[in-house]
This record gives structure tokens, sequence and C-alpha cells, in this order.
């Protein structure tokens, strides 16, 4: 993979220059920035041009959920991972909400670190056991209806091939060459499944497939 630009965003500088130091064998990921909190971060952002944010929740001056909602807005192609020592299940639900890309907690090791920074490259999000407990929950939450034995969700054969490598973490571009078909069309077909299946992104249809078992 092509070099990775990353910024981290925390009120420690101790914390920052730890994780800095811990990513200093993966030779692909540059950290071009540092920031104390969250109108620093923001500050900096047009001249460092991060692809992604680790970014810490309790923050002076503004904090992490009202920075990354303002990220995903203005910068909407940086990815906002959150770096935090909360393992709170209303945080992660919330934050993915507002257009984080991925949740980790300080305890983390330096290598799913850069699985995460890696992985929202490549496809967008970052999923973990704890993240993925989340959503499943917070989706079954949403969904209210009366279950028949009957009702079946039917997919055409392209459909379900873009659906199932979309939930192997393939991008559009890749599951365009593997498809031969453009980008375009990939990028169509996952707007009218997540139409069809309430979810607004990616990681919504990841987790109404596997819930409702839409692939083999």
């Amino acid at each position: 993979m092509d070099e990775i630009k990353v910024a981290i965003a925390d009120d420690h500088q101790i914390f920052r220059k730890g994780v800095i130091l811990s990513m200093r064998p993966y030779s692909n990921i540059k950290f071009v920035m540092e920031a104390e909190n969250g109108d620093d971060l923001l500050n900096k952002i047009p001249e460092a041009n991060p692809d992604v944010i680790l970014c810490d929740l309790k923050m002076p001056v503004k904090d992490g959920i009202d920075t990354t909602k303002i990220i995903t807005k203005s910068f909407p192609n940086i990815r906002v991972i959150i770096l935090t020592m909360y393992e709170d299940e209303r945080f992660v639900g919330h934050l993915m909400d507002c257009g984080a890309a991925g949740y980790l907690l300080k305890n983390t090791e330096p290598s799913e670190i850069r699985k995460a920074i890696t992985d929202v490259m490549r496809t967008g999000f970052h999923l973990n056991p704890f993240v993925n407990k989340v959503l499943i929950k917070k989706n079954y939450a949403k969904q209210k209806f009366n279950p028949s034995l009957t009702s079946e969700v039917v997919l055409s054969e392209k459909e379900k091939e873009v659906l199932t490598l979309v939930c192997l973490e393939f991008t559009a571009h890749e599951i365009a060459a593997k498809m031969s078909i453009s980008a375009r069309t990939v990028e169509a077909i996952k707007d009218r499944l997540m139409e069809r299946f309430g979810v607004k992104n990616s990681v919504g249809l990841v987790f109404h497939a596997m819930k409702n078992q839409l692939i083999d």
C-alpha cells in the first residue's frame, strides 16, 4: 500500500509520542501532524492534509465528538479513527453515526492500530469485536417488524456478488475489476442495496447481510 499520512489528536503529549513511536516499524505510515485538541486539529488539517486521523474523545476546547462531526462534513475524504479510553457502547454507536470509520481503545496493540489505519484506507471502515457487538445490537434495536417465515430478501446474482465482496472488505474499484463492471455501477448497486435495507453506509450493509444471512 502507498504511504498513508496520519495525524493524531490527543491532549496528552506523552501518549501522542508513544503512538507515533509504536508505528515506526510500519514504513508506509507517516505521521504528518500532532494536535492537542479539536480546534488545534481543525486548524492544522488544511496544511498537513492527512489521510487518516487518530482522535481522542475527551479533549479541552473542542472534544472528539464535535471534531469528528466537523471533519466528516468538511473533509469527507479524511478517515477518522477514534482512539480513546472510553469503553462505552453508547459512544461507539454515536461516533459511527457521526461518520467515524473506526473505534479503538487506548490499550489496543500497535499492530491493531496499524490494521485499522490500512483498513479504513482500503474499505472506508475498520471493524473489531467490540464495534461488531455494538453495531449488531444497535441494528437489532432499530429493526421493529413482525417476522414472517414467508418473507425473503431476493437478490440478483450481481447484487449478491457485490454484497459478498463488500463484506470481504473490497473497495468499489477492486469489486469493479473483479466483476468486469465500472466502479460507478458498483456504487449504484451499493446505493440500491442500502436503500432497500434501510442502512446508511457500507458498515450497515455488512451487518445487515450478516444478520440476515444474505451471503454464503
